[in-house]
């Protein structure tokens, strides 16, 4: 049953960041008079230079077997001077079942560590947090894998490209965000054609995630300086529901993301990572 809900919670958050828009800090503000598929492929070319950011998400999903859920957390993601993510979901629900104490995850390098305390107990360790080697993780350590998952989707480049496979995406209006003066736009995206905007590499892991759906309606709030400020996502399938919504900010601001102390980092147990 765990592992069924620590599935579930990973599907869920995978289907959402996986969407979440990306952007860039040298941007030059975006002219009004831009179609808004301009506009979203000038967003989407403004990705590269962002090296931090901060989300919070909300997420509700149901499922015709697990029935309805709530993911709701934040992350703080930085790229440079190396790649470092602290995630941190505090409420993980599925199907009335719920994940005690929610998740944490802090990606530093090539190492990940995750505290989750049924997940603790599930591995037979002794400390809250636990730490694992991105380079020696096999494919049977798949609980650890699941929290992985969650943060490699944070991706906010993809998103961008996602929604450029919009055909019928339009402004409706300029709405406050947070106190900043944003542009609504609203459209819809297919999903195979929109995971065909992404990497080679990273076309698999999206289509898994998004693999619950078929049409992705979307809104997206973008400022001026062509950044989003505000992501909400619907869409459904067969019985599968999902409706996210996601707050961007301190885009290529200081974050500050520590490892966890020491003495509280115990190792991955063995025979749980070959």
């Amino acid at each position: 049953m765990l592992k069924r809900t620590i599935s579930m919670t990973a599907a869920g958050a995978a289907l959402v960041v996986a969407a979440v828009a990306g952007c860039g800090s040298n941007a030059q503000p975006i002219q009004v008079n831009l179609a808004a598929s301009e506009v979203l492929a000038q967003a989407a070319q403004k990705t590269s230079d962002v090296t931090s950011y901060t989300v919070d998400a909300v997420v509700n999903l149901s499922h015709a077997q697990e029935g309805d859920g709530k993911v709701q957390g934040r992350m703080l993601y930085q790229s440079k001077p190396e790649l470092a993510v602290d995630l941190t979901l505090d409420t993980v629900d599925m199907g009335g079942r719920s994940v005690p104490g929610g998740v944490r995850a802090v990606l530093q390098g090539d190492t990940v560590y995750v505290k989750v305390e049924a997940l603790k107990e599930l591995l037979g360790g002794t400390k809250p947090w636990i730490k694992v080697s991105l380079s020696e993780m096999g494919g049977d350590s798949a609980q650890v894998s699941q929290y992985l998952t969650q943060i490699q989707q944070f991706d906010l480049g993809n998103m961008t490209k996602l929604v450029t496979a919009s055909q019928d995406v339009k402004s409706v209006g300029t709405e406050s965000v947070n106190n900043e003066d944003t542009t609504h736009y609203s459209g819809t995206f297919p999903v195979d054609a929109a995971v065909q905007q992404l990497p080679a590499d990273k076309q698999e892991q999206a289509r898994e995630g998004l693999a619950e759906l078929k049409d992705v309606k979307f809104d997206i709030w973008v400022a001026a300086d062509g950044l989003p400020r505000k992501l909400a996502l619907n869409g459904s399938k067969e019985g599968a529901t999902l409706d996210a919504t996601l707050f961007f900010k301190d885009f290529n601001k200081a974050v500050n993301i520590q490892t966890p102390p020491a003495d509280q980092v115990g190792e991955l147990p063995k025979g749980t990572n070959n």
